[in-house]
């Protein structure tokens, strides 16, 4: 069984303005998957991950973040292919620059106690939520069945700490 396989890396962060608002983008240039999330993108050939996510939300917000810090992973593998896909979550509350939106979507702050109610939000982004908001939750994936596809959440990275949905 070969110890390797196909992975897509990607990231996403969630800038707090201490405030207790947070930056949301409205994506709109992708129609299987659009709707309110945070920025980023994916990590390009040869390029670390941190550098990626400073990078990302450079482009698509025109904010440049300092000390992005990660805070867990969301990972599945695709239906149509059954290629790794992989999110890593950064929370960063340090930034500078003039806030401008992209091709991407719609850049603007919004209360975090209110985007937790939205019904805008992207499919999928409830899951990466709880990892965002839940220093106790490291990681999310989804495990498929035959009849189902449960959502599962780790504590800590401690595989015996797990929950489902």
């Amino acid at each position: 069984m070969p110890r390797t396989e196909e992975v897509e890396l990607t990231n996403m962060c969630m800038i707090c303005d201490g405030k207790g608002n947070v930056l949301v983008q409205d994506k709109v240039n992708n129609a299987d998957w659009c709707g309110w999330n945070f920025p980023g993108g994916h990590v390009e050939k040869g390029e670390y991950v941190t550098p990626s996510v400073v990078r990302e939300i450079e482009e698509e917000t025109g904010l440049t973040v300092k000390n992005p810090r990660l805070c867990g992973i969301k990972e599945f593998h695709k239906v149509n292919n059954g290629k790794r896909y992989i999110v890593f979550l950064y929370i960063a509350t340090e930034f500078s620059g003039e806030l401008i939106s992209s091709r991407e979507g719609d850049i603007f702050w919004y209360p975090l106690s209110e985007l937790v109610k939205s019904e805008k939000l992207i499919s999928g982004f409830e899951d990466m939520l709880s990892v965002f908001m839940n220093e106790n939750i490291s990681e999310v994936y989804y495990e498929r069945t035959e009849e189902d596809l449960k959502t599962v959440f780790c504590r800590g990275g401690d595989f015996n700490g797990t929950f489902y949905r």
